[in-house]
């Protein structure tokens, strides 16, 4: 994955920009994420972990490369995005309730393929993740690391709109494939595991060279 991305962030770089095929660009914007559910459904009771919010808001970064062809257009992507979620935890570890937040930086590329209707963009691909190190612990447990997975695999479906041959405005919707980051764990007799936290909306603001 991290070889994947690499390649894909040097040839988005190193191509250059032809106004008819080939344009590069650059963009920003936010995302709202569904909050990843630690699922406690097997064991004690000794433990809970609840989400203030369903949903947080992020923010997101980065490139792309637009290629035109036979009336359709491919368009690769390298995103940094972060998001922070809020957790109130009660365990036997704590005196009382504890709040505690976790935040997940990811780099995602998506590989986008497009058309017009109209003024409008409609596109869709898939899309590879990586954490970026893990979130901070909502638990001291030596095995807490293992609930997260290095990659994940998802895709993107949206529409967009360019103005004045530069600016482009895009929302997106973003999901995942699979139902967990990464393997279960045992915490005092409870078995953990967090839900995959891929789905997200996305918009952007970016602008083409």
């Amino acid at each position: 994955m991290k070889k994947l991305i690499l390649v894909l962030l040097v040839a988005i770089l190193a191509l250059p920009a032809n106004s008819q095929i080939l344009k590069f660009g650059i963009k920003a914007g936010a995302e709202s994420a569904w909050t990843p559910k630690y699922d406690l459904s097997t064991g004690g009771n000794n433990l809970s972990i609840a989400a203030l919010k369903s949903a947080n808001w992020g923010w997101n970064a980065g490139i792309f490369l637009r290629i035109k062809l036979l009336g359709i257009y491919v368009q690769p992507e390298v995103i940094f995005g972060s998001t922070a979620f809020k957790y109130n935890i009660d365990s036997t570890n704590y005196t009382g309730l504890k709040t505690l937040e976790q935040k997940f930086n990811k780099v995602t590329v998506p590989v986008l393929i497009g058309f017009k209707v109209g003024p409008f963009r409609i596109n869709a691909g898939p899309a590879a993740t990586m954490q970026l190190g893990n979130p901070k612990a909502l638990l001291s447990a030596s095995t807490y690391n293992d609930m997260y997975k290095g990659a994940t695999w998802g895709y993107q479906v949206g529409v967009g709109l360019d103005l004045l041959k530069k600016l482009t405005i895009d929302a997106r919707y973003a999901g995942g494939f699979g139902n967990q980051f990464g393997s279960s764990i045992n915490v005092g007799g409870q078995t953990l595991k967090l839900n995959n936290s891929t789905k997200s909306v996305l918009v952007s603001v970016g602008y083409m060279f």
